[in-house]
């Protein structure tokens, strides 16, 4: 029974679990809520998302994975778990998964090892695991065992790979711990600065979504934001505009332009060719941001295009990477 290859998804932000046949069955927060005094976990996924930020003293709900690594071990193998059964129910540990689970191109050798044995865990059968950009390009749909450069920005909650792929490897890479939560981060600090206002990492995705944008949008739109006064110390709210946040978001989007950039120098002539011809390809949850296409484009006067699903690319290539090894080694046999 093939059908119990797994997929996964391990991002800072959120945990995605594909199934081969199913697709993307699973797309929840990687937030965990456990009570300090039980150690007793409440609460996992969505459900602990909403207690950010929200609980009394004795529940806290942490985010187990810290850009793209496991920060606290025990929990994450827990949560591992809970996705796994939620996803395929309780009656696959008879025969148990293979599964391959994602890591940004940057992580140790110690970090993999981390990830690889809480997946066991977990209860698979077998691990395998993928580097994030090769992930994100099958996902978009790239067919990465041709002789061919393509350029991969993949950009998730808490890194961002760059890598150019041919011949089904990567070439060149580089992994920075820049991503969609500092883009969150830097709206918490312009308010601050620019409004006295002291709100949390929710309201700041709130503004990021809807009208969050690094490249100057043609109508400037606004959005009426509550949280603290940091001088009067009470509950106020003020209307930010996107124009705004251009500004509040310029220095963390400046970050991943130099790391395309240092990795464009790297890259060798015929597959720099192959770039400028085909252009670059953004995925990842942090690739949704309005604007960073334009900006890109007009940074490095490549052609940037998104993929289709952004979110899903890594989760959906994570789990076809495994058809792609077994028919690697059909061949080899």
């Amino acid at each position: 029974m093939a059908s119990s290859d797994i997929g996964i998804d391990l991002g800072t932000a959120s945990i995605l679990v594909y199934v081969k046949g199913k697709g993307v069955v699973l797309k929840e927060p990687s937030v965990v809520a456990f009570d300090r005094d039980t150690n007793r976990i409440m609460a996992i996924g969505e459900e602990a998302r909403l207690m950010l930020g929200r609980t009394p003293g004795n529940i806290v709900a942490v985010r187990p994975l810290r850009h793209g690594v496991i920060s606290d071990y025990r929990i994450t193998e827990k949560m591992l778990k809970y996705f796994i059964q939620k996803a395929v129910g309780k009656s696959f540990f008879g025969r148990r998964p293979r599964i391959s689970v994602c890591v940004p191109s940057g992580v140790t050798e110690v970090e993999k090892k981390a990830v690889e044995d809480a997946t066991y865990q977990a209860g698979a059968r077998d691990v395998s695991i993928i580097e994030e950009p090769v992930a994100a390009a099958i996902g978009a749909g790239i067919d990465i065992s041709r002789p061919c450069g393509n350029m991969i920005v993949d950009i998730g909650g808490g890194t961002a790979d760059i890598a150019v792929i041919s011949l089904g490897g990567t070439v060149v890479s580089t992994s920075i711990k820049t991503a969609g939560d500092d883009f969150d981060e830097a709206i918490v600090r312009y308010m601050k600065k620019k409004h006295n206002l002291l709100i949390g990492e929710r309201t700041a995705e709130e503004i990021k979504i809807k009208i969050g944008t690094c490249y100057r949008r043609p109508e400037n739109l606004t959005l009426d934001i509550r949280g603290r006064n940091l001088v009067t110390g009470l509950p106020r709210t003020v209307t930010v505009t996107s124009e705004e946040t251009v500004e509040a978001l310029e220095e963390v989007t400046e970050q991943i332009i130099e790391a395309v950039h240092s990795v464009l120098e790297k890259t060798p002539p015929e597959l720099a060719a192959d770039i400028a011809d085909r252009g670059i390809v953004l995925t990842g949850g942090g690739a949704m941001l309005h604007g960073l296409e334009e900006l890109i484009e007009e940074e490095t006067g490549i052609t940037t295009m998104t993929a289709e699903d952004p979110m899903t690319c890594v989760a959906i290539g994570t789990g076809k990477y495994i058809e792609f090894l077994s028919g690697a080694m059909e061949e080899e046999e």
